[in-house]
């Protein structure tokens, strides 16, 4: 154990993910483990610049494991993007004796703590929590397991009224800018087709594959979109579409943020303990600037700065079995 390090800090921040109280009650009980003082920042980043931090016990992170959301708390902080904020940050740090903290986030979350680390000499530590999955260095973030979940479920239930009216139903789910959760939610939920940003599919691409349906007499169609397609949403795609294919009764379903709440599921449970019990180790180890991932079932470290500028590409062999299962 490092010498330095006798109380960490932990905060949640940016978008809640399903799994992100797992993986705070693995930190505040490994660093118990381990005798440190260990203390939570509630609201991220404006919490650490306002001073809003408490201390936490093994007791404070019972019976949460199995909640969504943040007990902590999350918020985005303009303010910590400016070097003013960033001091600010840091007496409140110094002013708590607080000596590494352990950041739970995604891309804007490391970003911050990338600057801050390099500003100021206090080692961080990240856990990737995000429904996203777009951090390079872990197979799976913290969530997205949960929130493919939802979407699935939400998608079957579609399918059951799609098919009873013949309609065309074009589905949103998030995800920023990736397509994670919208290609597994084609697969898992059998789609006829799925639109995502690493992969072009044309309003007349989409529409020749819709015909096909027809052909074969398809009696309903399901489209998965992207939020970050780069054809547009599903309202877009959707209007595009009818303009030149009004075979189908057509109808839109945004899912949107019912894919961050809910219970986490097994998977991101067991992912956030294994990951919030690493982070702890890695800061008394040494490692600072770095997130901890899971990669083919072994715990990696990541720089931060690999973490938000290297392309976690979704697979493109996923990507044509989609198209073939689709048919």
């Amino acid at each position: 154990m490092s010498k330095d390090i006798k109380r960490i800090a932990v905060f949640t921040s940016g978008g809640d993910a399903p799994g992100m109280n797992a993986a705070i009650r693995a930190v505040v009980r490994t660093a118990t483990y381990h005798n440190l003082h260990i203390y939570g920042i509630v609201r991220g980043y404006d919490g650490m610049i306002r001073g809003n931090l408490r201390r936490l016990e093994t007791s404070d992170v019972g019976n949460i494991i199995h909640r969504g959301g943040t007990i902590l708390k999350t918020a985005r902080s303009e303010e910590f993007r400016t070097p003013e904020g960033r001091h600010l940050a840091h007496e409140t740090l110094i002013a708590n004796d607080i000596d590494a903290c352990v950041a739970i986030g995604g891309n804007g979350t490391f970003t911050g703590a990338n600057i801050f680390s390099k500003e100021f000499d206090i080692p961080f530590v990240g856990i990737p929590g995000t429904i996203d999955n777009d951090l390079y260095g872990t197979d799976y973030t913290i969530g997205f397991d949960t929130a493919l979940n939802t979407a699935v479920d939400a998608v079957d239930k579609i399918r059951d009224t799609a098919d009873s009216h013949n309609r065309l139903f074009f589905v949103e789910v998030m995800g920023r800018n990736s397509g994670f959760i919208a290609l597994n939610t084609g697969i898992g939920s059998g789609a006829s087709s799925v639109l995502i940003p690493e992969s072009s599919t044309s309003i007349d691409d989409l529409i020749s594959r819709l015909k096909k349906g027809v052909k074969r007499k398809k009696l309903f169609s399901l489209v998965i979109v992207a939020e970050g397609n780069k054809s547009g949403g599903a309202m877009e795609v959707a209007r595009q579409v009818k303009e030149k294919f009004d075979f189908y009764d057509t109808k839109v379903t945004i899912i949107g943020h019912l894919q961050r709440g809910g219970s986490p599921t097994v998977l991101d449970r067991v992912l956030a303990s294994r990951l919030g019990h690493s982070a702890v180790d890695a800061l008394l180890n040494g490692k600072a600037g770095v997130m901890v991932g899971v990669i083919n079932d072994k715990v990696r470290h990541t720089s931060f700065e690999d973490a938000i500028s290297k392309e976690k590409g979704v697979k493109q062999e996923l990507i044509r079995m989609a198209e073939i299962l689709a048919l």
